[in-house]
């Protein structure tokens, strides 16, 4: 397996990770052709020096995995960096099968190399698995986030 920076040959592949889940499939439009706002944000996520879109491929070249680390400059913590965890998914085959840690690891190191002082993410109330398995990758449940959709 490999985590390599994603290309926009890559974007059809991870729209349709994000896609394929109860909440993916009432926010997402994955068909093909993709609808030019995958690829216009991509260009823009590709362009920024802090984001990072990654895939992780089988040994058949498939993406199997992708997430988004951001970082983020603050003046806060002596103007620490903080690099948030986005759009973490995993194919479904692949699942229960350790990709989804590989990708979070991935994830923390790259942070530590950029100089991040902490890394957060968030994910719905309604994933259950999932805020379980980031509470056994050592994240601490620490913040009530809240958000605010603009329409």
């Amino acid at each position: 397996m490999h985590i390599r920076k994603a290309t926009q040959k890559d974007v059809p592949q991870i729209v349709q990770l994000l896609a394929n889940d109860e909440l993916g499939r009432q926010r997402e439009d994955f068909r093909i052709p993709l609808p030019n706002t995958y690829l216009n944000a991509f260009e823009k996520i590709n362009s920024d020096q802090n984001q990072e879109l990654v895939v992780l491929l089988n040994d058949s070249g498939l993406v199997i995995g992708t997430l988004q680390l951001s970082l983020i400059q603050y003046l806060t913590y002596q103007g620490g960096i903080r690099a948030q965890i986005e759009a973490v998914r995993v194919h479904e085959s692949y699942r229960n099968k350790g990709i989804g840690a590989e990708l979070i690891k991935w994830a923390i190191d790259r942070a530590k190399f950029k100089g991040a002082h902490v890394v957060q993410l968030t994910t719905d109330k309604k994933r259950g698995a999932a805020l379980k398995f980031y509470e056994g990758l050592g994240f601490i449940a620490s913040h009530e986030g809240m958000k605010l959709h603009l329409e």
